[in-house]
């Protein structure tokens, strides 16, 4: 079983000392890597400019040598050359996978390259990068797989999907994706991620009292999940160490 946390690397703001800022996450990480299997590190999250996720991997990666951690990367605004040196640091680094994604459009006006990811994916395999490092694609919670040829035929390790709603769209996703592994995300239901919740059409009372039993369902079908609380890393941490008694 499989218990990863997603960790958004800070902002790059005006007057906020990102040294600080990334020594701050850091910390966090520690904190919580006491209480889960492994990390994931977002890239540009809502298109916004952030600490690369290979400068914050570097270092948990020296600090927590054992930690298992996937990283996001985003196509849209890179070129080849760029997704190219990406995978290689990742590789370099000793990143366990990289889920491939289009992202979010640029906060920076940067344009859209062209990239697809399926298509990036097919062509990394081909350079027998899948030997190095998993490479993993997004899925919808409740696909079209009549119309998911192109993710199919990329043939990644497998699919970390939008955020699950419930224990039928997981069982669903994996009776059909049967060859490939599957990561479902779960919002973590805190108060302080109502506006996450809402985003994400998700009702956070009813979700909030099936939380448990979803994450339980859901580790049981899949044997891997990633946990995501971009508002709130302390209620996440203490539901963690809680489930760990």
């Amino acid at each position: 079983m499989t218990v990863r946390y997603e960790a958004n690397p800070p902002k790059i703001l005006p007057n906020i000392d990102t040294n600080e800022s990334i020594q701050k996450f850091v910390d966090k990480i520690k904190i919580i890597s006491k209480k889960c299997d492994a990390i994931h590190l977002t890239e540009n999250v809502l298109g916004f400019q952030r600490v690369s996720p290979i400068e914050v991997g570097k270092i948990i990666r020296k600090e927590i040598p054992k930690l298992p951690i996937t990283v996001s990367l985003r196509v849209r605004d890179k070129t080849e050359k760029e997704i190219f040196e990406f995978v290689n640091n990742c590789i370099s680094i000793g990143f366990s996978g990289i889920l491939i994604l289009m992202g979010d459009p640029s906060q920076t006006g940067k344009k859209d390259s062209g990239q697809i990811p399926s298509e990036v994916v097919k062509r990394l395999r081909e350079q027998g990068i899948d030997s190095k490092i998993d490479l993993y694609l997004s899925i919808s919670n409740k696909p079209n797989f009549s119309k998911i040829n192109k993710k199919l035929d990329a043939k990644p390790k497998g699919f970390m999907t939008q955020v699950i709603q419930n224990a039928s769209q997981v069982q669903e996703l994996f009776e059909n994706l049967k060859e490939f592994s599957i990561i479902p995300i779960l919002l973590y239901p805190s108060p302080k991620n109502e506006k996450s919740a809402k985003f994400l059409n998700l009702d956070l009372s009813s979700y909030s009292q099936e939380f448990e039993e979803l994450l339980k369902v859901t580790l049981s079908i899949t044997g891997d999940v990633l946990l995501t609380s971009p508002s709130d890393f302390s209620s996440l941490n203490d539901f963690l160490e809680k489930s760990k008694d």
